[in-house]
């Protein structure tokens, strides 16, 4: 099997406005920093029906233990090292959500710990090897999903979120949001809103908008407010396919960042799998001295 080690390849690049969201200031939104104004604050209940948990009640069911440390023995399947365990969830959120008004944008977590938060993009790779990976390595994900690009497959990421990884919403077709009016926005976001918490059986508490366009616009900001989710997040670091592009000049991780990944596959990959990708994305937090840690651990879900 392929050793995840340094690789000075030429950078994949994720698309053309993959770091749309680096005009946000990485580093500087304090974990949950307002968007401009904008839009009335809604009343709208979050999305239920067939038995669904809404976002404040998710959170009050997820533990605040860390995320089970892997058996060293299962990263050495994977030619991995153990990254070091991620300390206990903060009985004092970094970020408080409300559940009406405005809501913030941020794309770090206030924290002197040094973890950093891995989310994943879209879904459109269902490699069943990286569920086998994150069963065997307990490493916490956040997946925020495209309904078109999930819903022929909707099961694959049931066994994910069996881990305890949560999923969130990222539009129906990602659609690219300063593009497109305001009732599209709506629609895009609504729409999925709806699907992804029938299948998965909580609505989804985060909003991320393709390429982070958009993140800070008072329209936007207003239907995210109408459907459901209380944030919208951003990320600081993004990962290729050895390497990470960095939005700080330092191009170092710091403790709180939001990392972004992909469910890619060969294609998009230049033929390294889903698996070595992520391996890839480990090895480069661990060389850095962090661990992960769960992104909802460091989120207060408003009240019900």
């Amino acid at each position: 099997m392929k050793k995840y080690g340094r690789s000075r390849t030429k950078t994949y690049a994720v698309g053309a406005l993959a770091l749309l969201a680096a005009a946000t200031g990485c580093g500087s939104s304090g974990g949950g920093t307002p968007a401009a104004a904008g839009g009335t604050p809604s009343t709208a209940a979050h999305p239920s029906g067939g038995g669904a948990q809404t976002p404040a009640a998710a959170a009050a069911t997820t533990p605040a233990a860390p995320p089970a440390a892997g058996d060293p023995a299962a990263w050495a399947k994977w030619n991995l090292k153990p990254l070091a365990p991620a300390p206990a969830a903060p009985a004092d959120k970094p970020i408080k959500l409300e559940r009406t008004g405005t809501v913030p944008v941020f794309s770090d977590v206030k924290t002197a710990d040094k973890v950093v938060f891995i989310t994943i993009d879209d879904g459109a790779e269902k490699d069943p090897k990286f569920v086998e990976m994150l069963t065997d390595l307990k490493v916490p994900v956040s997946m925020f999903l495209t309904r078109d690009i999930v819903k022929d497959n909707y099961g694959y990421f049931k066994p994910l979120q069996a881990l305890g990884n949560h999923i969130h919403n990222h539009t129906v077709d990602h659609a690219q949001m300063s593009k497109v009016p305001p009732e599209k926005q709506k629609s895009e976001i609504c729409d999925a809103q709806s699907a992804l918490t029938q299948q998965y059986g909580t609505a989804p508490l985060l909003f991320r908008p393709p390429y982070g366009d958009g993140a800070n616009t008072p329209a936007l900001n207003g239907s995210v407010q109408q459907c459901g989710p209380r944030a919208i997040v951003l990320w600081c670091e993004s990962m290729q396919i050895h390497d990470m592009q960095y939005q700080a000049a330092d191009k170092k991780l710091k403790p709180g960042d939001i990392v972004l990944a992909h469910f890619r596959g060969p294609k998009d990959l230049k033929g390294e799998t889903m698996t070595q990708m992520f391996g890839e994305m480990l090895a480069r937090i661990q060389e850095q001295g962090f661990a992960v840690a769960r992104l909802e651990d460091y989120i207060q879900a408003p009240p019900a």
